[in-house]
């Protein structure tokens, strides 16, 4: 096939570096457009990131000779490309998202700022890929006609709502406790000073704990007419800790269901589970969304964050809570499912459905 042209809002920064990165074989996708800020507008993108080129892979010479465009050129991306990858912060997504989708672009957001509006998905594949649907009517309510926002949700949260989905759907998830140990780089670059960080665990993250309780019932919300209404019969409390790994995203997850499942029920759910990527054999879902180890001091970061190319979720240690029904925990790799392959495998989904046009 003739590979879908596509461009990366925020390129210069860490997320936009791992799109970049796992952009560079991709079957499908092909990068041909880099926007950054103003600063960095004018320069080839090897002189952009000079000096803070962060991957463990070495920049592509094809890649660092792509120019960088200013956030502001629309309209050569509109010529570009066919979607772009959004991996800006929030007060920029607010500047410049609906103006991308409004020129009739696909926009796959990384950012918080549309997570939640009512109208745009807020998408795991594996979890809610009916959610789609919701693009028609969104480019509806705003007068668009191709494009579109499609965002997915905060980092931390694969770690727990795709091992938990296949349990929601057999069982009912009625309580959940979460306490999460999140990775440096969950917080950017340069992001939390070593000296900060070291010999030290951080129990707050800014905004992190409202957004972990609010986005699950999204996720597990329905559509009614023309907006996504969240969940109801689900009580959360969410925990964030900041802890001095590089990468990889850990939860601790207490759960009480509506019908409590034996342990056999669980592991049989979580081994069969697939979801609608699998089912639609795209390129970067993992064979195996949920990989269960039966070791006692599993999962572990430095061992279990590349499991699936870092698409897998890795659970472990299962067994019965005091409090509520069971509890376990989980693993995912926070810039490769939580952020940019994340990113990615959405993109597929929504290629897929029909709603990007090469």
């Amino acid at each position: 096939m003739k590979k879908i042209p596509v461009g990366i809002l925020g390129a210069t920064g860490m997320v936009g570096q791992q799109y970049l990165q796992l952009l560079s074989k991709h079957p499908w996708f092909e990068v041909v457009f880099l926007a950054s800020s103003k600063q960095s507008a004018g320069k080839s993108y090897a002189e952009a990131v000079q000096n803070r080129w962060l991957p463990n892979t070495p920049l592509s010479e094809t890649h660092g000779k792509l120019p960088v465009y200013s956030i502001e050129n629309i309209e050569q991306c509109k010529r570009d490309c066919s979607l772009v990858f959004s991996a800006v912060d929030s007060p920029i997504a607010k500047l410049y998202e609906e103006s991308y989708a409004a020129a009739g672009l696909p926009v796959m957001s990384n950012t918080s700022y549309h997570r939640n509006t009512p109208d745009v998905p807020l998408l795991i594949p594996e979890i809610n890929a009916h959610h789609l649907s919701m693009i028609k009517e969104q480019q509806k309510n705003r007068g668009w006609t191709q494009g579109c926002i499609v965002v997915k949700p905060n980092c931390s949260l694969q770690s727990y709502m795709i091992p938990l989905q296949p349990l929601h759907q057999k069982f009912q998830v009625k309580k959940l406790m979460v306490t999460t140990l999140q990775a440096v780089s969950g917080a950017g670059y340069p992001g939390v000073s070593s000296y900060a960080i070291q010999d030290n665990i951080i129990p707050y993250i800014e905004g992190e704990e409202q957004k972990s309780e609010s986005e699950p019932l999204k996720i597990w919300g329905n559509i009614q007419e023309d907006r996504i209404v969240n969940a109801s019969g689900i009580s959360l409390s969410v925990t964030c800790n900041r802890v001095p790994v590089l990468d990889g995203h850990m939860a601790c997850v207490s759960v009480e269901f509506a019908t409590k499942p034996s342990l056999e029920d669980i592991l049989q759910a979580w081994q069969t589970f697939k979801g609608a990527p699998q089912d639609l054999h795209l390129p970067s879902a993992p064979l195996c969304p949920v990989v269960y180890h039966d070791e006692k001091d599993r999962p572990q970061p430095r061992l279990d964050r590349l499991e699936g190319n870092g698409m897998s979720i890795v659970a472990g240690r299962l067994r019965e809570c005091p409090l509520f029904h069971y509890r376990f925990t989980a693993l995912s790799h926070n810039t490769i499912r939580g952020a940019a392959g994340g990113g990615i495998l959405t993109a597929e989904l929504v290629y897929q459905q029909g709603y990007i046009k090469n």
